[in-house]
């Protein structure tokens, strides 16, 4: 399997990359966080004038229609810089869901269009998430009921809010009434797409992981390269070296993982559930082991609110856990390894590409 990204592929990458390194300084994400709503109108606003909320909105309704792989790319800088903004549950999970149902559905109809343009956003909950993330500002809630999927108001919902350890995670409670008017698919049509929506759920959270975990170690690098004790740079102690050379090791090992998932996702692999979840562990362990190796080269101070390093530190933390914690995607990934038949094991399950007929 070729793994090689495209000419086109990298340089909407770098283009993502350039911009987000403009707009989201860690100084302007601060004062993001310290806000009421933990959101900025503006920030949003740019975002969708460059035409990111229309990545996998299909041609039909005014989007671009990339698929995984090209998300695989976006996930990564969303997590290196640490947007506050549940932009991908908009323009990537609730888009999924949309454009999966029945051509010309009206809800499709109604909503694909303001995605593109930035005029709304969709909070989307699931059952393997306990709580919705931004559902505060959300113009529509995209809900699941017994299989079936809601498109719910944000009129027609009561919210209880949580606190999280990251200030830039704003999640509620969702309280609402499921009715006819709200029924968007039945659990028929729904189960499908709540599967597919976990599983671009857990991708999106392994490609921040692996963000998160490189921007961690770049941090890293340059404070062990400026902080000096005994007259050197504490970058050349061997000690420190091992330290951030393990996390060079585990993002370095994690990146095919994901890209190997994003495959399967993108062709309907009959391995996709067991490479998304082997892609969630392994990202979100790198992103562990940058933020624990990252705390230990700064001394500690990186715990500390001046110092950058621990917002990235609790966004890895809190986001380990989202779309699924450890113990469900092991459970998940255990399954097919041990079954005792088709088990997803040697180079052939690896390298090549089995399809649904």
């Amino acid at each position: 399997m070729d793994f090689t990204f495209t000419d086109d592929q990298i340089a909407f990458r770098d283009a993502i990359s350039r911009f987000l390194m403009t707009e989201a300084a860690p100084e302007m994400l601060r004062e993001i966080w310290e806000t009421d709503v933990g959101r900025s109108p503006e920030l949003r606003a740019k975002i969708a004038a460059q035409g990111l909320m229309g990545l996998s909105v299909p041609e039909a309704q005014g989007g671009m229609g990339l698929g995984d792989i090209d998300w695989v790319l976006m996930t990564q800088e969303l997590g290196y810089y640490a947007i506050p903004d549940s932009l991908a549950d908009t323009a990537y999970l609730a888009v999924g869901l949309l454009a999966g149902l029945p051509v010309g559905h009206p809800a499709a109809a109604a909503w694909l269009p303001r995605i593109v343009d930035g005029s709304v956003r969709i909070a989307v909950g699931h059952p393997i998430n306990p709580w919705v993330a931004d559902a505060h500002l959300a113009d529509l809630l995209l809900l699941p009921h017994g299989g079936e999927l809601h498109a719910v108001p944000h009129e027609a919902v009561t919210l209880a809010p949580q606190a999280s350890i990251d200030a830039s995670r704003r999640l509620a409670q969702v309280r609402w009434t499921p009715s006819p008017a709200t029924r968007i698919a039945s659990a028929s049509e729904g189960d499908a797409l709540w599967c597919e929506a976990l599983n671009r759920g857990a991708l999106n959270v392994a490609g921040q992981c692996v963000g998160l975990a490189q921007r961690m170690l770049d941090m890293s690098v340059d404070y062990v390269a400026q902080r000096k004790q005994f007259g050197k740079a504490i970058g050349s102690f061997q000690a420190v070296k091992h330290h951030l050379a393990d996390v060079a090791t585990k993002i370095e090992f994690a990146k095919p993982v994901l890209y190997r998932a994003a495959v399967a996702l993108a062709h309907g692999d009959d391995n996709t559930d067991a490479l998304i979840s082997h892609a969630k562990l392994a990202c979100g362990d790198a992103a562990w082991t940058a933020g624990r190796k990252g705390i230990q080269v700064h001394g500690a101070m990186g715990y500390t609110w001046e110092v950058d390093l621990q917002m990235f530190m609790k966004r890895a933390w809190v986001l380990d856990a989202a779309w699924g914690d450890r113990g469900f995607h092991k459970d998940r990934l255990g399954r097919a390894l041990f079954r005792t038949e088709g088990a997803p094991l040697g180079p052939a399950a690896t390298l090549g590409r089995a399809r649904h007929g």
